[in-house]
């Protein structure tokens, strides 16, 4: 992601006001990782079963689907499992911790169990629901159902 360079009065030679607030989230993670030592390396996400972290996901309407593309790096497809039940659809699994033959002097990749759950709109076809796992990002296509798809009206008169 590029940023827009900051030239005008007053600006510090060296201060990086980004880059003070990414230190700051990281210290505060840290913080909150000793003091609240979950499973799974943070706080359970709301709707989410306990213990469990949500992965990285975004969410694009388009106009025969909803697409969701989650983050999951290094996981296998046998290692994911996609539901769909009363309206919600649900993405869980597991990261195993990998066996080390060092110290680990730091950890910021999750491991442990995830879950991503979503409510999805009445307007879907929940029977063509597919998933597809392509270089560490899941990609579930919720196709949307005929009569929801936008029309457009005739005006007459």
């Amino acid at each position: 992601m590029t940023l827009p360079a900051h030239r005008g009065r007053g600006s510090l030679p060296g201060w990086d006001p980004l880059r003070e607030l990414e230190e700051l989230r990281t210290r505060m993670e840290q913080l909150m990782h000793s003091t609240f030592p979950f499973p799974g390396r943070g706080f359970p996400e709301a709707g989410t079963e306990e213990g469990a972290w949500a992965p990285l996901a975004d969410v694009e309407d388009t106009q025969d689907a909803y697409l969701m593309e989650l983050e999951l790096p290094g996981v296998d497809k046998e290692q994911i499992s996609v539901e769909v039940s009363d309206g919600e659809l649900d993405i869980r699994g597991e990261i195993k911790e990998k066996e080390r033959t060092g110290v680990l002097r730091r950890q910021t990749r999750h491991v442990g169990r995830f879950d991503y759950r979503t409510s999805l709109p009445p307007n879907v076809d929940t029977e063509h629901i597919t998933a597809e796992l392509t270089g560490g990002v899941l990609t579930v296509r919720v196709p949307k159902t005929q009569e929801a798809k936008p029309r457009r009206i005739e005006i007459t008169g």
